[in-house]
C-alpha cells in the first residue's frame, strides 16, 4: 500500500496564487504594525488556502512485477566452430541457474542465427527487437552471449540498465583466411584479369610459416598449386579459358590447430566474353542474298566482318583495260595464309572454284578448322557442278556432298525431329507459330534447294520436302562445319510469304559454329536463386542419367531431372548452404558457387569484444570471456558499477501493477474555513487584550 498527498483545487491554481499574495500582503501589514496576532493570521490565512487547494490523501494498492533480464543468445555460423558450441550450452545454463535464485526475476531468452542473403549477425537488432516487445521498467539487466562478431552495431537500442557481455572463444585461438580482390564479373577472352590474392593469419598463429600453398582450379578441373607469402597480396593475371561462366576455386590447405577451414576456400564467377567476333565473308559472285548476309552481320557492333565479293571472275572477258579497272585485288595470301587463325568464323556465301584461291589456300582453310576454327557454307546452285567448292579439300569436311541436282521449287524448311532437340534450332517454331488452321511452321517458303547426300556423323536440323537435308552440322576434330543446302534464306528477311525467323537462326548457327557454351548440344548447367538451383540438363537423347550433386562438405546427393520440352531436363533444388557444389551426370560435369566468395560470418573469426566495449561501458556493464570462468550475477543499486572480478550485476526495478486507489479528502473545505475563523478570533482577542 502506497499514500500519497493530492490536490483537487476549488479555483484554479491562478486564483488560488492571487488569494495567497494578498494573505502574505495581510500578514505582512500585521508584522508592520507590529500586532501581536500576526502569526494567527498567517495561520488562518494557511487554512483558508488549504480550503481552496482541498488536498486528499491518495492510498493506491501495489502489485510487484517481477524484473527480466534478458540473454541474447548468438547462434551464428561463426558460433558453432571449435568448443564455442559448448561454451555456449554452459554459459545459458550457468545463467538460467544464476537468475533462478535471485527473487522476483525472470529471464528471456533470444537467440539470433545467420542472417539472410550473408548479412552477418544481427545481434544488436535481435536485441532492440525484444526491448521493444518487454517493459522497459522492468528490464533489470541485458547479457549477450556471443563471440563479439556482430554486424549490425549501427543497430544499438537505447539501454535501460547494464548491458553485459559472455565471450566465447579461447585466448589461444587463430584462423587461416584466404581474400580474392578484384574479382571482376566479366573479363574478355583472351585477355589476362588480374586478381588480387592474400593469405593472412589472425590471432595466435604460429610464427614459423612464411609462405603458405594455395591450389587454384576453373570449372573444377585438377588445381594448380602455388607458394605465396603470408600478409602480403599477389597478384595473379589470369586469362579465361572459354566463354560463358567460369567459375574459379582457390583454396589453401588446413593447418592443425586453426579454428575453421570454411574460410580457407573462396569461390568467385567471372563471365567470359567475347571483345570482337572477327568474321571473314567471301561471296563468289552478287546475288540478291549477298546483302541479307552483310546487313546481318553488320547489324551486330560486336562483329569485325571482312567482307569480299569476286566481282570480276578470271574468265569474265569484257575488253575493259587493265588500267581502268578500280577493282581492288584480292588480297588471299594474307587472308588464308598469314591472318586466317585472327577469325572467328568463315562464311562462304556461293562460293566457286574459279582458281582465285589455289588448293594450298584451301588445305589451309581445313587445318584452320581441324585446330579449332569454324566455317560457314551457304549453297546455291553451283554447289552441285564441277565448280562445286566440295570438289576441293574442303570437301574432306563439309557435311554435304552434292548429288548434282538442284531443285527450284517451293517449300516450306521444317525442322527435324532432332533439331527440335539442337539448340541451333530449338523453339524457332515458337517464334512464327502458324496459322489455327495450318500445320508446321508458319514461316514463309524458301524456293531453291541443292540436293546433298549427309554424311552419318553430321546432324541434320533442318529439311525441305521429301525429307531432303536444308541444313546439317558436323564437329571437325576442334572446329566446327555447318552447311546450308540453299541460297534462299534471305527470302525470310525480305518477309516473302510472311518472313521468317533468318536472324535468329543465322545467330544461333555462327555462335554455335564459334562454340558459345549456351548453344551446346550436350549440357548441363545451373541457375541459381539464393539457394535454389535450377538444374538443366540438354541433350539429344530421349532421357538422361541421374545427377549426383556433391556438396561442400564432400556428402553427395542423387537427383533425378525431369524432361520439360524435347531434349530439354530441369529440376529445381534447395541447397542446404552456401559453398561450391559439384554436379555430374557420368556424361556432363559442372559447378557452381552458391552464397558468396567469402561468407561474412567468417571473414573475422577471433573472438572479441572490442565492437561492443562501448555499450558495455555505458551502462558500467562488463565482458567477461568465458574461458576464464562463468560470473556470478549480483543485484546493484542503480547508478553503481555492474561488473567486477568474477560477477556481473543487474538493477532491481521495484516495478509495480496498481491494483486499486481510494482517494479521501483531509478535511472538508467548511472546516477548513471554520479553522480559519477560529484563529482570526483568536487574534482578534489577543491584539485586543494587548491594546
Amino acid at each position: 500500500m502506497n499514500n500519497t498527498v493530492i490536490f483537487d483545487p476549488l479555483l484554479p491554481w491562478v486564483a488560488i496564487a492571487v488569494v495567497a499574495a494578498l494573505i502574505a500582503v495581510a500578514v505582512g501589514l500585521a508584522i508592520y504594525r507590529r500586532l501581536g496576532g500576526w502569526w494567527l493570521r498567517g495561520l488562518a490565512g494557511l487554512a483558508v488556502l488549504a480550503a481552496l487547494a482541498n488536498p486528499a490523501l491518495q492510498r493506491e494498492n501495489r502489485d510487484p512485477l517481477s524484473d527480466i533480464v534478458v540473454l541474447v543468445v548468438d547462434e551464428s555460423a561463426s558460433q558453432r566452430i571449435a568448443t564455442r558450441p559448448d561454451q555456449t550450452a554452459e554459459a545459458i545454463a550457468a545463467v538460467q541457474s544464476e537468475v533462478a535464485r535471485i527473487d522476483n526475476t525472470e529471464l528471456r531468452i533470444v537467440t539470433v542465427g545467420d542472417g539472410e542473403d550473408d548479412t552477418g549477425t544481427a545481434l544488436m537488432t535481435a536485441l532492440d527487437q525484444t526491448l521493444a516487445e518487454e517493459p522497459l521498467a522492468r528490464v533489470a539487466g541485458m547479457i549477450l552471449l556471443t563471440d563479439g562478431r556482430l554486424h549490425d552495431v549501427e543497430r544499438a537500442p537505447n539501454l535501460p540498465a547494464p548491458l553485459h557481455t559472455l565471450l566465447t572463444g579461447e585466448p589461444e585461438d587463430w584462423d587461416r583466411r584466404l581474400i580474392v580482390a578484384n574479382a571482376p564479373a566479366f573479363a574478355i577472352l583472351g585477355e589476362p584479369v588480374t586478381l588480387t590474392l592474400r593469405i593472412e593469419d589472425q590471432g595466435q598463429a604460429p610464427a614459423d610459416e612464411t609462405f603458405a600453398p594455395v591450389n587454384i582450379s576453373i570449372d573444377g578441373e585438377q588445381p594448380q598449386e602455388f607458394q605465396i607469402p603470408l600478409g602480403q597480396d599477389v597478384e595473379l593475371p589470369i586469362t579465361l579459358p572459354h566463354g560463358g561462366m567460369n567459375v574459379l576455386q582457390f583454396d589453401t590447405p588446413v593447418v592443425e590447430g586453426e579454428l575453421t577451414d570454411r574460410n580457407n576456400a573462396a569461390v568467385i564467377q567471372i563471365n567470359g566474353v567475347r571483345d570482337r567476333l572477327r568474321v571473314l565473308l567471301v561471296s563468289g559472285e552478287p546475288h540478291a542474298g549477298e546483302r541479307t548476309w552483310r546487313n546481318l552481320l553488320k547489324a551486330d557492333a560486336a562483329v569485325d566482318l571482312v567482307h569480299f565479293t569476286i566481282l570480276r571472275p578470271p574468265e569474265k572477258q569484257d575488253g575493259v583495260p587493265v588500267s581502268e579497272l578500280s577493282l581492288i585485288a584480292f588480297p588471299t595470301r594474307e587472308l588464308f595464309l598469314e591472318k586466317i587463325d585472327d577469325f572467328d568464323l568463315i562464311v562462304f556465301d556461293r562460293y566457286r572454284r574459279r582458281g582465285i584461291l589455289p588448293t594450298a589456300y584451301l588445305e589451309n582453310v581445313v587445318n584452320y578448322v581441324r585446330e579449332g576454327g569454324a566455317i560457314l557454307v551457304s549453297s546455291g546452285p553451283e554447289y552441285g557442278g564441277a565448280e562445286s567448292i566440295f570438289r576441293s579439300p574442303l570437301g574432306d569436311i563439309i557435311p554435304g556432298s552434292p548429288t548434282a541436282r538442284v531443285f527450284d521449287r517451293g517449300y516450306v524448311p521444317q525442322i527435324t525431329d532432332i533439331g527440335d532437340k539442337h539448340p541451333v534450332t530449338e523453339g524457332l517454331e515458337a517464334l512464327f507459330p502458324p496459322d489455327i488452321d495450318d500445320e508446321g511452321p508458319g514461316w514463309g517458303r524458301w524456293l531453291r534447294l541443292v540436293d546433298v547426300v549427309v554424311p552419318p556423323s553430321a546432324t541434320t536440323v533442318m529439311s525441305a520436302f521429301d525429307d531432303r537435308p536444308l541444313l546439317s552440322l558436323e564437329r571437325i576434330d576442334e572446329g566446327r562445319v555447318g552447311l546450308i543446302a540453299s541460297d534462299q534464306s534471305w527470302l525470310w528477311d525480305r518477309g516473302y510469304e510472311g518472313g521468317g525467323p533468318q536472324a535468329e537462326l543465322l545467330r544461333r548457327l555462327a555462335h554455335w559454329l564459334m562454340k558459345e557454351p549456351e548453344l551446346e548440344e550436350e549440357a548441363l548447367w545451373v541457375e541459381p536463386a539464393g539457394q535454389t538451383m535450377r538444374i538443366i540438363r540438354r541433350t539429344l537423347d530421349d532421357t538422361v542419367p541421374d545427377l549426383t550433386i556433391t556438396h561442400p562438405d564432400g556428402t553427395e546427393s542423387v537427383v533425378t531431372l525431369e524432361q520439360v520440352s524435347p531434349g530439354r531436363f530441369e529440376l529445381l533444388w534447395e541447397a542446404p548452404e552456401v559453398g561450391l557444389y559439384r554436379l555430374s551426370d557420368g556424361e556432363e560435369d559442372t559447378v557452381i558457387a552458391l552464397g558468396p566468395a567469402a561468407p561474412r560470418e567468417f571473414v573475422q573469426t577471433i573472438a572479441s569484444g572490442e565492437a561492443l566495449q562501448p555499450f558495455v561501458d555505458s551502462t558500467r556493464g562488463g565482458i567477461m570471456p568465458i574461458s576464464e570462468g562463468l560470473p556470478d550475477i549480483r543485484t546493484v543499486r542503480e547508478g553503481r558499477p555492474a561488473a567486477g572480478r568474477g560477477w556481473i550485476g543487474i538493477t532491481p526495478r521495484e516495478a509495480y501493477r496498481t491494483a486499486d486507489i481510494n482517494v479521501a479528502s483531509i478535511l472538508p473545505a467548511w472546516a477548513w474555513l471554520l479553522l480559519a475563523a477560529l484563529l482570526t478570533v483568536g487574534a482578534w482577542l489577543r491584539e485586543g487584550r494587548r491594546s
